[in-house]
């Protein structure tokens, strides 16, 4: 027996607004039937969990227990100015001179999530590490 992970749920104050900014991201739809004002909503995946957005009466207090690292198919320095394009912050720089590390960032409603190296980041360094 097993279970199957459904979807990631994400507590937020506009469940529309935010699910607009992870439709970016991530370039996968909304579900058609959600629209500004619902209290829950939802990003399409091609692959894997929906991304849940839940409206809640609390703001957001602490630091994620959990949050979703990000692979660009662009490179990470390239994907990190894209985001913080859209509404993103830094908050973290984790990256290295050698090209190792990653980015931590925030969504609009200061959800933590990582952007990590590109696949051609990671084949152009020979540091011998398949770290992030």
């Amino acid at each position: 027996m097993m279970s199957v992970v459904q979807n990631v749920a994400i507590d937020c104050s506009d469940a529309y607004r935010l699910a607009r900014f992870w439709s970016e991201v991530t370039g996968a739809p909304l579900h058609p039937d959600d629209a500004p004002g619902a209290p829950e909503t939802q990003v399409l995946l091609p692959e894997g969990p929906v991304l849940y957005f839940n409206q809640v009466p609390e703001p957001k207090t602490a630091k994620n227990r959990i949050h979703l690292c990000l692979r660009p198919t662009t490179t990470r320095e390239e994907e990190v100015e894209r985001l913080t394009a859209l509404g993103a912050t830094l908050v973290h720089d984790l990256r290295e001179p050698g090209g190792a590390g990653w980015a931590v960032l925030a969504d609009p409603e200061g959800n933590e999530f990582c952007v990590l190296r590109s696949d051609s980041d990671r084949a152009a360094t020979t540091a011998g590490t398949d770290v992030p």
